[in-house]
């Protein structure tokens, strides 16, 4: 199994660099992981460092929060979109989740989706904060607003992906959308347990140390 090509690179810091950002791409080409993934700003300087590699530029929306308007993160991603971004992993309005207000749930993902013009939407759900009800009713609001994955978490919040919550995801989208784990995935052993309970895509800085079999520190 070719491990590298489930990841996605992930430099996230409010204080990264320019230079931090073209280290994070080189050795997302070293190394052929699936994309880079980082805040808006970067999309135009990733796009650039890229270009000549099958390495997708993933950027954030709503991020970290998800309490974004729907207008802010669609036209959020209609300009990443336009600076060269192919995937996009956008927030949830949690809140609205929590007081059932599924519509707006839907709508918010939804548009979203449609800015995306069929470019690869993630959605992140951040399970920390949610129950299991709660897990189960935000996975099939995505499968119904057509999101190409569900995410546990944004990396930011009180905790991030665990085995069962992938396992809980992968069997409420039954093969309609699929599965990213992101945050706490320190080591290849925790990589591989992640793939085997469900899921397609990880999201980590800590990719290299991963791939090399190393131990990492970063719970993201």
């Amino acid at each position: 199994m070719n491990y590298n090509e489930y990841i996605d690179h992930t430099l996230l810091k409010a204080n990264a660099t320019q230079a931090e950002i073209l280290q994070l791409c080189l050795e997302a080409k070293t190394h052929a992981f699936a994309s880079v993934c980082i805040n808006p700003y970067w999309v135009p300087t990733c796009r650039k460092a890229l270009q000549e590699s099958d390495v997708k530029v993933c950027t954030v929306i709503g991020f970290p929060l998800g309490a974004s308007s729907t207008l802010s993160k669609a036209n959020e991603t209609r300009v990443a979109l336009e600076q060269g971004a192919d995937e996009f992993d956008m927030v949830i309005n949690i809140g609205a989740l929590k007081d059932k207000q599924d519509d707006i749930v839907l709508k918010d993902i939804q548009a979203v989706v449609e800015a995306a013009q069929g470019r690869t939407v993630k959605v992140i759900i951040e399970t920390c904060l949610l129950s299991v009800e709660e897990k189960i009713r935000a996975c099939e609001l995505c499968v119904e607003a057509k999101a190409h994955f569900v995410k546990t978490s944004t990396g930011f919040s009180t905790a991030g992906a665990t085995f069962e919550d992938v396992a809980l995801m992968k069997k409420v989208v039954n093969g309609h959308c699929k599965v990213k784990a992101a945050g706490g995935v320190r080591s290849m052993e925790d990589m591989q347990k992640m793939i085997e309970a469900g899921a397609d895509r990880i999201g980590t800085s800590s990719g290299v140390k991963l791939v090399q079999g190393l131990n990492a520190n970063s719970s993201y």
